[in-house]
C-alpha cells in the first residue's frame, strides 16, 4: 500500500514510519522543512520524503494522487506565535482539499479525548479538526488519546521533571482532575491496525490504558516505580497563570505550551466504551508498565523521538536551509583551534556534546545562562538531547538546534535558540590535519546586541578556552 504520513518529524510519526516501513508499505513522509528530515537513519527503499507546508495550499500539488490512505498527524499547540486554533483550521481545510483529489480510501486521524461539554483551547481546536475532516469524501477513521506516556512523551517527561525534582510540591488544584493515560506503543499499535481496516471506517474510538488516575496519583505512582518519595499539597488558590509558570519554571515546556497544557489539564479525559481493543486484538499496558518501559529505551539510548524536537525558535519557521550558511559582515567571533594526537577521540566528544554529557567546561555557567534564558522565556538548558551518542539535523539540543550534523565532513553546526538581542551560531569542525576547530558566530541586533556580546566576553574567554581543550583530550 502506498501511504502518506503528515507531521512526519513529530513524536508520533518518527515512531509509527519504521512500523509501516516494516510492513511492506511504501511510504510518503510530508515535512515542512526536509533538511529537518533524517532518511538515512531508516535505510529504506520504500520511503520519500517530499516538502510541503498544509498552510500554503501551493505546496500540496507535491502529495502524490495514488495514495491508498494519509495519516493526519499535525498539530499547532507547542506554537508561540499566531493563533494555534486557527492554523490547524487552515491546515485541516487545506489538506482536506488536496486529499478529496486523490485515490485515497481512507484518513486516520490522531485526536484527544473530548468528551465534556466544555472543553479546552487545545481539545477544542482538535475536535474542529475532527468536523473538518470528517466532510471529506474519503472514509474517516479517528482516535482519540490522552495522556501518552513514553519515552520522549511531552506528558512524561513533564511528569518526570515534577517527580525528580520536586521532593515536596504544592501543587494547583487541577491535579485532582482525572485522566486515563495510554503508553505510546499502545498508540502505535492503534494506528498501524486500523490502517485500511473498512471496520473502522468512519468512526472515532477513544484509546486509553486500563489504570483511570487522577494527575497527583500518575505522580506519586511515578515515583514509586522509580523508587522515590514524594509528598504533594493542593492548594486552590493557584491561577492559571501561575501554574503555567509553575510548570514552565520547573519542566522543559516552553511558556506557550504549558498554557496549553493547563488549560487541557482542567478537563477530565476518560475513554468511552468502545470495542476496537477486540476488532484489533490489543491489550494496552498498565500505567506503570509503560513508565517502565520508557526508562528501558532511555537507559539503552533508544530514544526513537522526542517532542522537544518540536519547539523550534520563531527564526527558524522559514526553514533550517536559511540559516546553515554562517554570516560574517557585521558579526563578532570567538574563533579557537587545537591540534590534536586522537581525532576520533576528539570527534565522538564534539557529536555527544550538551544533554546528560554537559559541555566539559565551567558546566555551572552553562546552567546560570541556561536559568537566565528561562527567566526571559527562553527554552533554557533543559531540553537536553533525545540521543546521546547520535544526532541528526533538526534535533534540539538544549538551547540549540542542531543545523548541520555530518560524520563525513567531521562538522557539527548549531543554531541557539536562547533568548538573544541577535543571532547565534557555534560550530565545531576537523579537518583532515587533525586540527579541531571551534567557532562561536553572533550576529547582533542594534545597540543592545553589542551590549551584550561585550558583557559576555569575559565568561567566552573562560567557556570556550576550556571547552575545546577539553574536546581535544587536554
Amino acid at each position: 500500500m502506498r501511504i502518506l504520513l503528515t507531521g512526519a518529524t513529530g513524536y508520533i510519526a518518527q515512531r509509527l514510519l519504521p512500523v509501516l516501513l516494516t510492513s511492506g508499505h511504501e511510504v510518503i513522509c510530508c515535512v515542512r522543512d526536509i533538511n529537518r528530515f533524517n532518511s538515512e537513519r531508516y535505510k529504506s527503499q520504500l520511503l520519500s520524503v517530499i516538502e510541503v507546508d498544509f498552510l500554503k495550499p501551493e505546496t500540496l500539488q507535491r502529495i502524490p494522487s495514488d495514495i491508498d490512505a494519509a495519516y493526519y498527524l499535525i498539530h499547532s499547540m507547542s506554537t508561540s506565535t499566531g493563533d494555534f486554533e486557527k492554523m490547524e483550521e487552515i491546515s485541516t481545510f487545506n489538506f482536506k482539499e488536496r486529499i478529496q483529489q486523490t485515490k485515497a480510501r481512507q484518513v486516520i486521524y490522531l485526536s484527544g479525548i473530548v468528551n465534556e461539554d466544555i472543553l479546552s483551547k487545545h481539545l477544542s481546536s482538535r475536535k474542529n479538526v475532527e468536523k473538518i475532516l470528517s466532510s471529506g469524501t474519503y472514509s474517516l477513521t479517528t482516535l482519540r488519546a490522552g495522556i501518552i506516556i513514553g519515552s520522549g512523551s511531552a506528558s512524561f517527561e513533564i511528569i518526570r521533571d515534577l517527580v525528580e525534582k520536586l521532593p515536596v510540591m504544592i501543587a494547583p488544584i487541577w491535579l485532582n482532575t482525572r485522566s486515563q493515560p495510554i503508553a505510546v506503543r499502545n498508540v502505535i499499535e492503534f494506528l498501524s491496525r486500523v490502517l485500511l481496516n473498512e471496520n473502522t471506517f468512519n468512526h472515532n474510538y477513544d484509546i486509553g490504558g486500563p489504570d483511570i488516575l487522577t494527575y497527583k496519583l500518575m505522580l506519586l505512582r511515578f515515583a514509586k516505580v522509580r523508587g522515590l518519595k514524594r509528598r504533594i499539597g493542593i492548594v486552590p488558590i493557584m491561577t492559571p497563570k501561575l501554574s503555567s509558570y509553575w510548570l514552565y519554571f520547573i519542566t522543559s515546556t516552553s511558556y506557550s505550551l504549558a498554557q496549553n497544557l493547563v488549560d487541557s489539564m482542567k478537563v477530565e479525559v476518560i475513554c468511552r466504551e468502545n470495542n476496537l481493543n477486540e476488532i484489533l486484538g490489543i491489550v494496552p499496558v498498565s500505567y506503570e508498565e509503560a513508565i517502565i518501559e520508557a526508562f528501558e529505551k532511555i537507559e539503552m539510548n533508544k530514544v526513537e523521538s522526542s517532542w522537544k524536537d518540536a519547539l523550534t525558535s520563531d527564526t527558524l519557521n522559514d526553514g533550517i536551509s536559511r540559516h546553515t550558511t554562517v554570516p560574517f559582515r557585521g558579526c563578532f567571533f570567538d574563533y579557537r583551534k587545537l591540534k590534536v594526537t586522537n581525532s576520533d577521540y576528539s570527534f565522538e566528544k564534539i557529536w555527544s556534546i550538551g544533554g546528560a554529557n554537559g559541555w566539559y567546561y565551567a558546566d555551572w555557567l552553562w546552567g546560570i545562562r541556561g536559568f537566565i534564558d528561562k527567566l526571559f522565556g527562553g527554552v533554557g538548558l533543559r531540553r537536553g538531547r533525545k540521543n546521546q551518542s547520535e544526532i541528526s539535523p533538526g534535533d534540539a539540543l538544549d538551547f540549540w538546534r542542531v543545523l548541520i550534523a555530518d560524520r563525513n565532513e567531521r562538522r557539527l553546526l548549531l543554531f541557539a535558540e536562547m533568548k538573544l538581542p541577535g543571532d547565534a551560531w557555534l560550530e565545531f569542525k576537523i579537518d583532515n590535519q587533525q586540527v579541531v576547530h571551534q567557532t562561536a558566530t553572533f550576529r547582533p541586533l542594534g545597540l543592545w546586541g553589542r551590549i551584550y556580546w561585550y558583557s559576555v566576553l569575559p565568561f567566552h574567554g573562560i567557556i570556550f578556552r576550556g571547552m575545546i581543550r577539553k574536546i581535544a583530550g587536554l
